[in-house]
Parts: C-alpha cells; sequence; structure tokens
C-alpha cells in the first residue's frame, strides 16, 4: 500500500494504517460492530483515536466484545473491576456511559428492530459522499451530527456530543470522508 495516495491522519503508524486501509469508512450494518464503535467514539473524548485504536483488543476483552446485552447488566462491581483494568481507559464517567448506552442502545432496538435501522434512517441508508480535498477542510461536526446528537441524547445516550457523532458517522461508512485522492474514497464510492 506504500504507493498508494491515503488520507494523511493514519501517518506511518502501522495498525493506524491498517484501520484506514481496511476499516474506516466502510459501511457498518451489523449492530454489535455499530455500538462497538459508539461506545470507542465515547472512550476517546479528549484522547487520540490512537490510543484507543491500540487498547481496542483489551477494551472487547473487558466489555465482553461489546455485548450490549450484556453490558447493559452490569453492576457495581463489575464497574469497579473496569476501573482496575490498566489496558483499558479507567475513566468512571465514561464506564458508566458505556452501561447507560447499552441500555438505551436496547431500547432503540425495542422500538426501531435494530440500531441499523435507526441510525441509518437519518441518511436514508446511503453514505454521504464528501469531497474534502484535505484534511484541514474536514469538519469535526455538522448540523447532520447535531441532530443525531440530539436525538441519541434524548433518548438517554451519554457522550454521544456532535463530536463523537460525527466521527461515529465517519468510522461507520455513513459519510465518506476519505480525502480526494485517496485511493479508499474511490473504493468506498
Amino acid at each position: 500500500m506504500a504507493d498508494k495516495q491515503t488520507c494523511s491522519w493514519p501517518t506511518r503508524d502501522r495498525l493506524m494504517l491498517k484501520y484506514h486501509n481496511k476499516e474506516w469508512g466502510v459501511p457498518l450494518h451489523n449492530d454489535r460492530k455499530l455500538f462497538e464503535f459508539l461506545i470507542l467514539e465515547g472512550f476517546q473524548a479528549g484522547l487520540s483515536w490512537k490510543t484507543i485504536l491500540y487498547k481496542r483488543e483489551n477494551f472487547r476483552i473487558a466489555f465482553d466484545n461489546f455485548d450490549f446485552n450484556k453490558i447493559a447488566e452490569y453492576d457495581r462491581r463489575k464497574i469497579n473491576f473496569l476501573l482496575k483494568d490498566k489496558g483499558i481507559i479507567r475513566n468512571r464517567l465514561k464506564i458508566e456511559g458505556a452501561i447507560t448506552n447499552a441500555k438505551a442502545f436496547l431500547q432503540v432496538r425495542k422500538e426501531v428492530g435494530t440500531f441499523d435501522t435507526f441510525i441509518w434512517g437519518f441518511i436514508d441508508g446511503k453514505p454521504i459522499q464528501n469531497k474534502f480535498k484535505s484534511l484541514k477542510e474536514i469538519p469535526a461536526q455538522t448540523d447532520l451530527s447535531d441532530l443525531i446528537s440530539k436525538d441519541l441524547k434524548q433518548r438517554g445516550f451519554k457522550f454521544v456530543g456532535s463530536t463523537i457523532v460525527y466521527a461515529h458517522m465517519q468510522a461507520t461508512g455513513m459519510v465518506n470522508d476519505h480525502i480526494v485522492g485517496c485511493f479508499r474514497r474511490k473504493e468506498l464510492k
């Protein structure tokens, strides 16, 4: 892949490049994966994605492979156990937020059928194809991420501000923010 142009944000980091080249921006329609990214984006708040990416496997182990049914049942004992896990971000509010989000996620599934149907419904199931030429042009949030964030908050979700929601939209392929010239942009059209 060294001869192909990519977005500039992964730099030369092996794991970041792999994530960029294989996952970022690929349309996701699996509820467990959508939940995983929602939780990881929430844990990223105030940190870099690289930090989260390097702890991702630890998160998967600690959070039962992001099984929202199990996470919704976590109790104080589990929270205290997670607060001692050096392999994840040990922030009580974010851990409790993940549990709250699992419960809200289940409620959305109860109301709509799948979270996939709910979240992709904001864009009629079709990814938004942006045409940014540089990293500087890519917004941190949009009117759409504001709308989705507001809806999620009204449903009881935590750590779902507009910037986090937009990052989730990018990660899960709701928007294609690979820059013009990046080989992945064309592959994901």
